[in-house]
């Protein structure tokens, strides 16, 4: 398996991490224990002789999984292999253990390439999958996508992506109102591919129709599509209410007003919530000039914006920085916003059996937070990528 540069070899001897507050699915353990043996969660019984690392006055929490994310490190999916791991480099140093890489609209030939390239990096299991946002998308709606290159999702050519892709799509953003865009839902299900509603000028009544033809994600919900109204509620109100339904939040800052988040965890309620990053090539590095696909991006203070009509364009977020937001101004329980950003994503992929949660039997994939909520540790399959014993 390639191992992106900085990562360090997994230990030939189990590893007990002892004292931390430890979030389990039953709960927190004020203070567990944790025992990592090779690349997995055992046990507490281990044979012969263990490390043993003190960890009190931590919390410790399951290795975060994003759904949605562009790019990070000053490095875009979008680009080639090296800065692909680039990438993903930069979002594990910040807790992101589990990682789709999503593309954004381009010619269709890019994609196609693009595709295959992704493809190869999640056959190695640097990547959990390929997630294509546009170019199915709603020019009324379009946010940081280059509207000349939009086009209806007609099925033959979103079929031609996902055949792209080897059977390493995950999720396609759809303006599911577009003409084709039913039959490309039914396709993307038929195909295990998760159908998303997004970059919608969709109704109400057309979105629930969505829903039953099969689309299971709400692709960052309140941006990118009408707003919630009295007599029209738009595709909000229907993809928080149906049960079948995860919605993606940025939890930014800037992306929602907490009023807006709150509304999202009391209607769909913690179990159907996925904090997404929807990050772009500055997460990590700062401000400065960036390319998000073909369209050039200004990161002022954070906040990126295209430089010709001001959208926002993603974001520059981690999901260290979502779960301590969540906590600490949203004032969220842990247990819920450890759902948000591990359980959830992961049973949406169908990889619960794996990783999302600190059991035995799943991948050694964790964080180590302070009291503070800053990240400390980090570690994928038993691997220290951010070893506490060194900071």
């Amino acid at each position: 398996m390639a191992t992106p540069s900085g990562a360090r070899q997994a230990t030939t001897r189990p590893q007990v991490l002892t004292g931390a507050r430890v979030v389990l699915p039953s709960g927190t353990v004020p203070d567990g224990q944790v025992t990592i043996d090779g690349t997995k969660i055992a046990t507490e019984a281990t044979q012969g002789p263990a490390q043993v690392i003190d960890v009190r006055n931590h919390w410790l929490v399951p290795g975060f999984v994003d759904l949605h994310n562009h790019g990070g490190g000053g490095a875009s999916f979008s680009g080639t292999a090296e800065d692909v791991h680039k990438a993903i480099h930069a979002h594990r140093r910040h807790g992101t253990t589990t990682l789709v890489a999503s593309t954004v609209t381009d010619d269709m030939d890019v994609l196609v390439r693009q595709a295959g390239l992704l493809s190869e990096l999640v056959e190695q299991g640097d990547l959990a999958g390929i997630h294509f946002e546009g170019p199915f998308i709603s020019p009324c709606r379009k946010g940081a996508h280059s509207e000349a290159l939009l086009r209806d999702p007609d099925p033959a050519e979103v079929r031609k992506l996902i055949d792209a892709a080897r059977g390493r799509a995950r999720m396609v953003t759809l303006a599911t109102e577009l003409p084709g865009g039913i039959d490309s839902v039914r396709l993307l299900a038929e195909h295990g591919v998760i159908a998303a509603v997004g970059h919608t000028d969709a109704t109400y009544e057309q979105t629930v129709e969505a829903i039953e033809a099969g689309a299971t994600v709400a692709t960052h919900l309140f941006n990118a599509m009408p707003p919630l109204g009295h007599r029209a509620p738009g595709p909000i109100a229907a993809l928080l209410e149906d049960e079948r339904v995860t919605v993606e939040l940025i939890n930014d800052g800037v992306h929602l007003h907490p009023a807006a988040l709150e509304l999202a965890f009391h209607r769909a309620g913690a179990g159907r919530v996925a904090f997404i990053t929807d990050a772009m090539d500055a997460a990590g590095i700062g401000d400065g000039r960036y390319m998000l696909g073909p369209l050039e991006v200004e990161v002022s203070e954070g906040v990126a914006r295209l430089v010709e009509g001001g959208s926002i364009a993603g974001s520059t977020l981690t999901l260290d920085r979502a779960f301590k937001r969540a906590v600490t101004v949203d004032r969220l329980p842990v247990e819920d916003v450890v759902a948000a950003l591990s359980a959830n994503p992961a049973r949406l992929l169908g990889m619960d059996d794996r990783v999302g949660s600190l059991e035995p039997g799943k991948d050694a994939d964790l964080v180590l937070l302070d009291e503070d909520l800053d990240v400390k540790g980090v570690m994928r399959q038993g691997v220290w990528v951010v070893d506490p014993r060194l900071g």
